[in-house]
């Protein structure tokens, strides 16, 4: 009862974040829900997910498109070192910038992207790649600072010769969408059996 309260408290007006997220646990669907009403994202596009603890520290300089997955990734849209600079320098400086998340994305876990840069669309950022510069379309990045690694065309190929040769795929391809409930357990036990010998 208290978690329908909260979890309406949060979705119709926006407020009690910290429960609704701690207590509601909301499916990354919702949450976008939630970040597009109150999250004070420039925008949003369709069919989105964002982890719960991704953190977006300057979401009016954030635009998201379509088809954008974002894991416990981190998006920061200023330099953090200018109070220090203008302190230390006795100037007023100033140092923002957009992100702008074309459509068809996925930013990895632990991912940073820095100020002013702009990814894909088509592209994918690696899990712990700290992005400093534009990531093109169709290209897959990772490292510090991040850089090329591959490009997303062909590995869609790699990973489609890959899931054909899988013992399960005739589920994967009879599966609704990227999760199916009333598949996921056997395609838990076929893989541990395919894994570990049974």
């Amino acid at each position: 009862m208290i978690k329908k309260i909260i979890r309406a408290l949060a979705l119709r007006y926006g407020i009690g974040k910290r429960l609704y997220l701690k207590l509601c646990n909301p499916r990354n669907s919702e949450y976008v829900e939630y970040l597009r009403k109150y999250g004070k994202l420039y925008s949003i596009g369709e069919n989105c997910a964002i982890n719960r603890d991704a953190k977006i520290l300057d979401p009016e300089y954030t635009r998201i498109g379509n088809n954008v997955c974002l894991s416990s990734c981190t998006l920061v849209g200023h330099d953090g070192s200018i109070s220090v600079l203008n302190r230390a320098y006795n100037k007023k400086l100033d140092s923002v910038g957009k992100i702008d998340i074309k459509d068809n994305v996925f930013i990895g876990i632990n991912a940073i992207v820095l100020p002013g840069v702009t990814i894909g669309p088509n592209a994918i950022v690696a899990a712990g790649a700290v992005v400093t510069r534009d990531v093109p379309p169709n290209t897959i990045v990772g490292g510090v600072p991040a850089r090329e690694i591959g490009k997303l065309d062909e590995y869609v190929l790699r990973l489609e010769s890959k899931s054909k040769a899988l013992p399960w795929y005739s589920l994967i391809e009879s599966r609704q969408g990227a999760f199916d409930p009333k598949l996921e357990d056997s395609l838990k036990r076929l893989r541990v059996e395919h894994f570990y010998g049974g």
